[in-house]
């Protein structure tokens, strides 16, 4: 595939495309929920470390190595390892199919729980949310099969639809849909404030207990989530490099996307954390937080249905953002192997796996267990795989001329020595503890 005519025309607009990719369920519930159990404004400091760190070095990185490639995960993997010996190319492409995989097996599930976002953003518009009980409401969809097919259509279809033209139509999108979504996160940031209570939450987060830092735990989830909430899976941000323009400036990009999707994490934070301790909830509810607290509490505030339809918009957008990705990386990489594959074939290809999977895994006992298997074992060991063919593989003069090309200052042997030795430690203690003590991040 041509990737020149696939390229995103600014910096900016590929910006967008990143951040859309990286904010999503992991900024709206996971980031509040996990920041909520594990020491609050603690946590927060590590999280921040870790999103320097990765990403100024493996953000950086995944955009370096896939511009360099002019191609996405498959083709990436070959290219950084026939760099240290020809031969080993076809290793590199053949362990760039697990990242892959994992980009595909988490766009099954993740297209499941969009569905549930949009059913709930119907009956916000509906009205019909303001006055059920929310409990029965979700367990009414969530634990039976085939409870959100149109929605589930819509949603897979839709998305597809946005990738016809590649870069240039993701591009288009989340100009539109990542504004929306800061702005729609902000409002209702600033209508939770006026929640009687909502002081504590805000001392909650952002008042660490000095202690809780000496708990290797809060440090593995701060990692954990910093990892995922990049989408550094060693196969999403990928292809978003292969379209980015030879004279842009990689680091720069990258420190910019770890900026906006920090940015965004909070906003989300200042929305559930303060409105849960308003209302004496559990803040690290998982999805039950998404439909059953937030709406509770939206059904006893003035304007609630408004506020609903406004949250639920922009978790549509934050999803669809992130399924871009996740069906571009695979789709990208299929184009690359099957040269005679096109475009409109391949995403009707990617649309009958994803449907024809995710159709019979509607109920939350079915896609629950299955993103676990994906978080626990899939993307912790792409992500490690990645790490380390780009760190370790990968010759190192190819990759600074790469991470350099275009760059403003360039990066030296700080940058590369922190990649090698403590980004890549990181990602092997992460798929360590996943793997070892089956922790879902």
């Amino acid at each position: 595939m041509d990737t020149k005519k696939h390229r995103f025309s600014s910096g900016w607009g590929f910006v967008l495309s990143a951040v859309g990719s990286a904010v999503g369920m992991a900024n709206v519930w996971g980031f509040p929920a996990k920041m909520g159990s594990n020491g609050g404004g603690a946590f927060l400091l590590a999280y921040l470390f870790f999103i320097m760190l990765f990403g100024t070095v493996g953000l950086s990185a995944e955009y370096a190595v896939g511009r360099r490639a002019h191609t996405g995960t498959l083709g990436s993997y070959r290219m950084a390892w026939s760099s240290r010996k020809k031969e080993l190319g076809t290793a590199g492409a053949t362990l760039g199919w697990l990242p892959l995989a994992g980009s595909m097996c988490i766009a099954i599930g993740y297209a499941v729980i969009i569905a549930y976002v949009l059913k709930a953003f119907a009956a916000s518009a509906g009205g019909s949310l303001m006055t059920v009980d929310t409990g029965a409401w979700f367990d009414s969809f969530s634990l039976a099969d085939y409870s959100v097919v149109p929605f589930h259509v819509v949603v897979v279809v839709g998305t597809l639809l946005t990738l016809l033209l590649g870069a240039k139509s993701i591009e288009r999108t989340n100009k539109v849909m990542m504004p929306v979504f800061f702005i729609i996160f902000l409002i209702l940031a600033v209508r939770v404030a006026f929640l009687p209570g909502a002081a504590e939450g805000y001392r909650y987060m952002f008042t660490p207990r000095w202690a809780d830092l000496l708990d290797p735990m809060v440090w593995i989830w701060a990692m954990g989530q910093a990892f995922f909430s990049l989408s550094i899976t060693g196969s999403g941000m990928i292809v978003y490099g292969a379209y980015l323009n030879s004279e842009e400036d990689v680091v720069s990009l990258a420190k910019q996307t770890a900026l906006f999707d920090t940015i965004a994490a909070l906003v989300a934070a200042l929305v559930i954390i303060p409105a849960c301790f308003a209302y004496g909830l559990d803040v690290g509810a998982g999805p039950s937080l998404l439909f059953v607290t937030l709406p509770r509490i939206l059904q006893d505030i003035p304007l609630g249905r408004l506020f609903a339809v406004i949250l639920y918009t922009a978790m549509v957008f934050a999803g669809v953002s992130s399924l871009q990705n996740m069906f571009e990386a695979v789709g990208e990489s299929l184009l690359h192997r099957f040269p005679r594959l096109n475009r409109k074939a391949m995403l009707a290809l990617l649309c009958v796996i994803c449907l024809g999977i995710g159709l019979n895994m509607e109920p939350i006992f079915k896609w629950g267990p299955w993103m676990d298997i994906v978080s626990i074992y899939i993307i912790p060991i792409g992500a490690t795989l990645g790490a380390l063919s780009w760190f370790w593989i990968m010759k190192k003069d190819e990759l600074m001329e790469e991470i350099n090309r275009g760059a403003k200052k360039p990066s030296g042997l700080m940058w590369y020595s922190l990649g090698r030795y403590l980004y890549v430690p990181c990602a092997v203690i992460l798929c360590c503890v996943a793997l070892f003590l089956k922790v879902a991040f």
